[in-house]
């Protein structure tokens, strides 16, 4: 009792009356108290030095390991109209089936006899770039000839200026030889007119001399016309050779022109059908995307895009997939504090939302209902969460995991770090202070650090 009053009670009762007071009051129940409390201390003190292993917590949730086996959406790369569905959702597609046919809402494209009408326009300029090609040829066979016929026709001008002026000094000596022939005429005819003066020849042989003399004069005068003749054939021949140069000079530069006219044509018809065979390219690849396939196995999960007649963008997502054959992984998410405690190969204790477990987080081989893991992949860039995402694959070594898991579950994740004893981890918690982090293998030799 506490006695704050002045009125006393225990005379009006006897402890002996009740049980409970009875035992209470007693000095053997006072034995077994503090026996009570020692045995509880005990456990405790036991307790505190048994092994616990430090971890640290994150939640996360279900994905793959590669990332083709991830959950994707499937995109039209150009838009449309829908017009037909072939799947709907919860379907199981394979690589290449039809999963909807859109129709074309561009304009440029209506034409149904595009792709007819676009290799007609191929063909008629392949066409043209055969003429261009047999232009070229004709001109080039064009220009061989000019060039060898320049070249006879030089050299046979060439042989007539060489005629010429051999025929020059053929003449020259003939006009020489009647030069001559005519001073001697007039020589003689001038010692006969003097013998004719003395009465020594006759008027008869005068005249024939004088005859003679004219004679020779008229065979002069011819050989001088002769060699002026001549000397103008080779002053034309001289001419000849020069105009025929220039003529097949020009010929063949004409023929050229022509045919590096021809050339740039062809290359301008072939830049053309090397368009137009692009643009083909492009209108057959187009119109095979109007029926839109999976691109691998999988199930239909959900469709974006629904209903007939409703138009989709290009890129815009039309229905979401999820691979048939996939390799689980958790992806959990630590704070920047706890990055430095994780590393590659490290084990992970996972609880996976739905599968019931009792977990003792400091002591992962009697919990129940968790599964192994390992470490294998860390992010070197921050998520958006504000968090470093860590990949677990799961641990060949421990029973598999459940195979009703599906992509995108909820977990709860253990990542195991050292054992300590139990009094170290509360004192550690207490003091606010991180799991254990050095290792041996990190610690560099007393020698290294003198250096």
């Amino acid at each position: 009792m506490l006695n704050i009053s002045n009125e006393n009670i225990e005379k009006a009762f006897k402890d002996s009356n009740f049980s409970a007071l009875k035992h209470i009051n007693s000095v053997k129940s006072g034995k077994v108290f503090m026996r009570l409390l020692m045995v509880v201390f005990g456990i405790i003190l036991i307790f505190m030095f048994l092994p616990w292993t430090q971890n640290v917590r994150a939640e996360g949730e279900v994905t793959t390991l590669k990332p083709d086996q991830r959950p994707q959406t499937i995109n039209s790369i150009i838009g449309g109209r829908i017009e037909k569905w072939f799947v709907q959702e919860g379907d199981f597609v394979a690589k290449g089936d039809t999963i909807l046919f859109i129709s074309e809402v561009k304009d440029d494209y209506f034409d149904p006899n595009l792709l007819e009408r676009t290799a007609d326009q191929v063909k008629a300029k392949e066409f043209a770039v055969k003429s261009y090609m047999e232009k070229i040829k004709a001109l080039d066979n064009r220009v061989d000839a000019l060039s060898q016929t320049g070249v006879l026709k030089l050299e046979q001008t060439k042989n007539k200026l060489k005629q010429a002026e051999l025929k020059i000094i053929s003449d020259s000596i003939d006009y020489k030889a009647s030069e001559i022939n005519f001073k001697i005429a007039e020589d003689q005819s001038g010692r006969l007119q003097k013998l004719y003066d003395e009465g020594l020849k006759s008027l008869t042989d005068l005249e024939n001399r004088k005859n003679k003399m004219q004679e020779a004069q008229a065979k002069m005068i011819s050989s001088e016309n002769k060699l002026l003749t001549t000397r103008n054939e080779l002053i034309n021949a001289q001419v000849e050779l020069m105009s025929i140069q220039a003529q097949y000079r020009d010929d063949i530069a004409k023929a050229e022109s022509d045919k590096y006219t021809a050339m740039s044509n062809m290359y301008d018809a072939e830049a053309t059908v090397t368009k137009l065979q692009n643009q083909y390219s492009n209108y057959s690849f187009r119109s095979n995307l109007y029926y839109i396939t999976a691109p691998q196995n999988g199930y239909i999960t959900q469709a974006i895009q629904v209903g007939i007649g409703e138009l989709i963008k290009e890129g815009e997502a039309i229905i979401s997939i999820m691979p048939a054959n996939y390799s689980l992984a958790v992806a959990l998410y630590v704070k920047p504090i706890d990055l430095p405690l994780m590393e590659v190969g490290q084990e992970v204790r996972i609880q996976f939302d739905g599968w019931p477990a009792i977990v003792f987080s400091g002591w992962p081989n009697t919990s129940y209902g968790t599964y192994g893991g390992t470490v294998f992949a860390l992010d070197n860039f921050i998520s958006t969460n504000g968090k470093f995402r860590v990949l677990v694959m799961p641990d060949t070594a421990q029973y598999e995991w459940p195979s009703a898991l599906r992509v995108g579950g909820g977990t709860n994740n253990m990542l195991l770090l050292k054992e300590v004893p139990i009094w170290y981890e509360l004192w550690r918690q207490l003091n606010g202070f991180p799991p254990d982090f050095y290792k041996k293998s990190r610690l560099n030799p007393p020698n290294k650090v003198m250096k």
